[in-house]
């Protein structure tokens, strides 16, 4: 069977409050192209990086679209969840991160990336990844 004709995929993180977040995705130069208030506050988000985008939704904003029944479903939130970043420049994402929560300290893999990790002020983990040419290359 082939493969839908997905278009895009962009996780949206469910976070207590977006305006904590802003900051570190401002350091890598991701521009919020979407704002959603709710109420004194952002909702919702969306974030470009580019042909990229990281959306981040809030707990009370999330719970009003769905029933109780669903969220029953759904279970606690919020949840952690993990992105992988993959990346032209590790230098300059590390450059435009100090002082960031480094959870992952620069590592060289098996499968031919370096990799550092960072939690977003909301605890997600982000793997930024650069992949190398191969040696032979």
């Amino acid at each position: 069977m082939p493969a839908i004709d997905c278009r895009r995929l962009t996780p949206v993180l469910v976070v207590d409050a977006i305006e904590p977040v802003l900051p570190f995705w401002a350091k890598l130069g991701a521009v919020p192209t979407i704002e959603v208030p709710h109420g004194d506050t952002l909702g919702f988000v969306q974030l470009s990086l580019g042909a990229t985008e990281v959306m981040y939704q809030t707990v009370a904003s999330l719970a009003g679209e769905f029933t109780p029944a669903t969220l029953g479903l759904i279970g606690p939130l919020p949840r952690v969840t993990s992105l992988f970043v993959e990346v032209a420049s590790l230098a300059d994402v590390e450059a435009r991160l100090a002082g960031e929560r480094v959870f992952q300290p620069r590592r060289q893999t098996f499968y031919g990336s370096r990799e550092t990790g960072y939690l977003d002020p909301a605890g997600n983990p982000v793997l930024f990844a650069q992949f190398l040419p191969p040696p032979d290359a």
